[in-house]
């Protein structure tokens, strides 16, 4: 970390601030507020740390005065300097049992020496900005660690939960623990059991009442409770003893051997900086699902953490304080309280501080066992099922299990170190095993690959082609993301030779219709690209569906025809008037539309879909379309026939989508359909079974137009579950009426306010929107079809586009690039009004729970653009913002 000095020479002018004249001078700046919601986080976390960081002290054997120690260093420095503001930092139970161990083995002076070494470790390791390297480990070793060191912590305190000591290592502790079962003693058990009881308990107090009451936190009352109890019950327990601070003891010099102690270092290191940057991670993921609050907080700096985390090592183990780090159960409770910056963490270490000094006769009253059955609770509470389910889940099984038990018996570092080995060992296995089958099935022979293809499986790969007859249909299923040049080598050689003989050969993958590129094959990576030659082309034949196919990584999401080069029409038809309109349309001069007509685009939507292969019915002999390719500067849009084949069938009968001579359309719904079945499905089947059950709670409801150019899924990076969407022509928002109100856009608000409980609301608009034009170009005499009835719903944005006296949205840097894109604008600044008139909405909006967004989407850009607030009180509240791909404070 450096720092810049400015000079200045004592000859240079010095500039003065002045204020305007005839005008008060401005008011003084305030150099420090703290918001009301970071002093109530603060106390909230204060009384969760106080009772766990005593216990921490107690299961490690220093001082307990050491634990106020680091809780109070690690809320003012790590919360200060720190790179995560709302995470919370102070003795962990993470660290328990090294730091047991390192008081065993060379004293409590020496461990503090060892804390002092290991921040400094970790100020270098910031400096060297290395913090992103820690989050490589995988998380079934974290995961294990924390686990492995939760059930030595458990099986340590029990016995003091029993009444009696806990010894040196798991082994001792559970073969001396039957002895101890038979010596209990009755009033450690009591008071455990009670603290044991409240700690459950308390969270889950039902009714109104329950409510207020679980706003102060369990371990709290837990503590509290057994106190008060040992106290008025006059049970004679071991208590808290808390020594004068004038004879606590401070970090002295390291006394050891010198490779014990470097290994102590290292340990303190590791375990201290992954268990804080994973907890800044996840504090992140916490801060998002607040509204409002990732752009007041922002993502956290991990390098800066790293400085913050040496930093409060350094002056705790200097005063004699234990080992600090990021604390996953104090820092949920700091968001969850409330917290909008760093101030309440170090709120909280004033208070730890204030506690120390002013409390000391309460905190001496506290029995031991109700510190350790506090501590064990956390123990059990760090092997954690969810984190079991998720390693089964990801088949790391082997990886978490080793670490686990690695570290029970035979120490953390040990047990890391043990756990990256065999996480090495299954990738490199995983990365190895190729499974390769061949099967023969009505006639076509199916060779499949699970696994990656690399050099290793070439033999068998060959063996498995060659099983394949000459003359044959062969489907190759590649079910992989690597494939290097050996085989892909292999594979490009027998298919150019067995289509050379008369066969064919399909390749497939994860994406229908596509091979998969080697590493130095001319693709970027393992990236999939068009199959090699001859893939996916029957010998002899040409009905195949992927004949001609020109299909690019993208395909897959883009409005893709791969049913061979389509004719282009005849001159002077109707069809090719349709494309003259387009390509001028794309050259600037405009849509040739006449007055009262809609555009080509938006007739385009608005037709029945007369030839979808379902339920066809009489249509014109041509229709021209776009291939769905998005705009762009330079380029004309590509359009395709749709011839009709054979005689037209009887309006409303039904043609099977199976049936030989199926159209285009209907052959493209089968693949997708069928690439899903196979691809798709077995990766998304788990998340859409727990949305099955739990039932749908999506956070926003995203209302846009019906468009197909527009996929919300894609623009927004969202899944199943994450948006309620409503999709209509022009993303309109009918006020509420009896004559102007629509129960179906209604209805899906209220349901999603007051049903779903969204929180958030989107009216998203976008670039060419042929309602926009339809409404720009209407007549007052029109027929009123139910698309022109629909489209009254527009009029208002027409008016306030009109209207001089009022601010034109528009666009962050440019103006609108036309009248219809003013439109466009003006309309979603239009429909958020119309959405405040909803009683849900206004309601919600009252009561803080609901936020409205305004979004503008270009599509030849791929460009989304959100609407601002107004933060000069200048009629700036009507200017879309630029988003870029680095901007995540939207």
């Amino acid at each position: 970390m450096s720092a810049c000095i400015p000079t200045r020479t004592p000859d240079s002018p010095q500039t003065e601030r002045v204020h305007p004249p005839h005008s008060p001078p401005p008011a003084p700046r305030r150099r420090f507020h703290v918001a009301g919601a970071d002093v109530s986080a603060a106390i909230a976390v204060f009384l969760i740390a106080l009772p766990l960081s005593l216990g921490i002290a107690l299961a490690t054997g220093a001082p307990l005065q050491a634990g106020l120690v680091a809780a109070a260093v690690g809320g003012l420095l790590a919360g200060r300097f720190g790179g995560s503001p709302l995470q919370v930092s102070g003795p962990a139970a993470g660290l328990t049992v090294v730091t047991a161990d390192l008081i065993h083995r060379y004293g409590w002076r020496t461990t503090c020496a060892i804390t002092v070494l290991a921040g400094l470790a970790q100020l270098g390791l910031g400096c060297l900005r290395v913090a992103r390297s820690a989050l490589a480990v995988s998380p079934a070793i974290v995961h294990g660690m924390l686990a492995g060191i939760g059930v030595t912590i458990a099986v340590a305190q029990l016995h003091i939960v029993l009444g009696g000591s806990p010894q040196s290592s798991v082994l001792e502790n559970l073969s001396s623990l039957p002895a101890q079962l038979l010596d209990l003693d009755p009033a450690a058990v009591a008071v455990s059991v009670l603290t044991l009881a409240l700690l459950m308990l308390w969270p889950r107090l039902p009714g109104r009442l329950g409510g207020l009451l679980r706003k102060v936190p369990a371990a709290l009352v837990a503590v509290t409770g057994a106190t008060a109890t040992a106290v008025f019950a006059g049970l004679a327990q071991p208590r808290v003893e808390l020594p004068s601070w004038s004879s606590h003891a401070l970090a002295g010099l390291p006394e050891g051997p010198a490779l014990g102690l470097v290994a102590a270092v290292l340990t303190i290191t590791l375990v201290c900086s992954v268990q804080s940057l994973l907890g800044a991670v996840a504090v992140d993921k916490l801060i998002a699902a607040r509204p409002g609050l990732p752009a007041l907080v922002g993502r956290s700096d991990l390098d800066r953490e790293l400085l913050g985390q040496g930093a409060a090592n350094l002056v705790s183990g200097a005063l004699g304080g234990l080992p600090v780090a990021g604390v996953a159960v104090r820092s949920s409770a700091n968001v969850h309280a409330g917290a909008v910056s760093r101030n309440s963490t170090m709120l909280h270490g004033v208070l730890v501080v204030v506690a120390a000094l002013l409390m000391v006769q309460v905190l001496e009253l506290i029995p031991l066992a109700a510190l350790a059955a506090l501590v064990m609770a956390v123990g059990i509470q760090m092997v954690s099922l969810h984190h079991i389910r998720t390693v089964t889940r990801h088949r790391e099984v082997p990886v978490y299990a080793i670490t686990t038990l690695s570290v029970v018996f035979l120490g953390v570092l040990q047990g890391v170190a043990l756990g990256v080995a065999v996480a090495v060992a299954v990738s490199m296995h995983r990365l190895a095993r190729t499974r390769i089958t061949h099967d023969e099935k009505e006639g076509v022979h199916h060779v499949q690959v699970r696994g990656q293809l690399t050099f290793l499986a070439v033999p068998r790969l060959s063996r498995a082609l060659h099983h394949a007859p000459q003359g044959a249909h062969v489907v190759v299923e590649l079910d992989g993301s690597f494939m290097d040049h050996a085989a892909y080598e292999t594979l490009q050689d027998w298919q150019r030779t067995h289509t050379a003989q008369g066969g064919s050969v399909e390749l497939t993958g994860r994406r229908s219709g596509e091979g998969t590129a080697p590493s130095g094959s001319g693709a970027e990576g393992d990236r999939p690209v068009a199959p090699p030659v001859g893939a996916a082309v029957s010998a002899g034949t040409s009905d195949s569906p992927l004949t001609g196919c020109r299909c690019r990584p993208w395909t897959p999401w883009r409005n893709h025809q791969c049913d061979g080069p389509m004719a282009a029409p005849p001159p002077g038809t109707r069809a090719t008037r349709h494309r003259e309109g387009l390509v001028k349309e794309q050259a600037g001069e405009g849509p040739d539309v006449r007055p009262g007509t809609l555009p080509v685009e938006f007739a385009k939507s608005a037709r029945p879909a007369a030839t979808n292969g379902l339920a066809e019915s009489a249509a014109p002999p041509a229709l021209t379309e776009p291939t769905g390719r998005t705009e762009q500067a330079g380029q004309t849009p590509h359009t395709r026939r749709v011839e009709r084949a054979g005689p037209a069938e009887p309006a409303g009968r039904a043609r099977p989508l199976g049936a030989t001579g199926s159209r285009p359309s209907a052959r493209q719904l089968l693949r997708g359909i069928s690439a899903f079945q196979r691809n798709t499905a077995p990766l998304v089947r788990g998340e859409l079974a727990r949305l099955a059950r739990e039932g749908q709670q999506p956070s926003q409801l995203f209302l846009t137009c019906a468009d197909s150019r527009l996929v919300t899924s894609m623009i927004t990076s969202s899944g199943p579950g994450d948006l309620f969407v409503v999709r209509n022509v022009g993303n309109l928002v009918p006020p509420p009426g009896e004559e102007s109100g629509d129960d179906s856009v209604a209805a899906a608000i209220e349901y999603a306010v007051d049903v779903l409980k969204v929180r958030s609301i989107t009216v998203c608009g976008h670039s060419g929107c042929g309602a926009m034009q339809a409404l720009l170009n209407a007549e007052p005499g029109d027929v009123q079809t139910p698309l022109r009835r629909w489209l009254r719903h527009g009029l208002p944005s027409l008016e306030r586009m009109a209207d001089a006296g009022r601010p034109r949205a528009r666009l962050a840097g440019r103006a609108a690039a036309d009248a219809a894109e003013q439109l466009c604008l003006t309309n979603v600044v239009e429909q958020l009004d119309h959405l405040r008139a909803h009683e849900s909405v206004a309601r919600s909006l009252r009561a803080g729970e609901l936020e409205l967004h305004g979004m503008y989407f270009h599509v030849g850009e791929a460009q989304a653009y959100l609407l601002g607030e107004d933060r000069t009180g200048e009629g700036e509240r009507e200017v879309f913002d630029h988003v870029g791909a680095a901007d995540l404070s939207a």
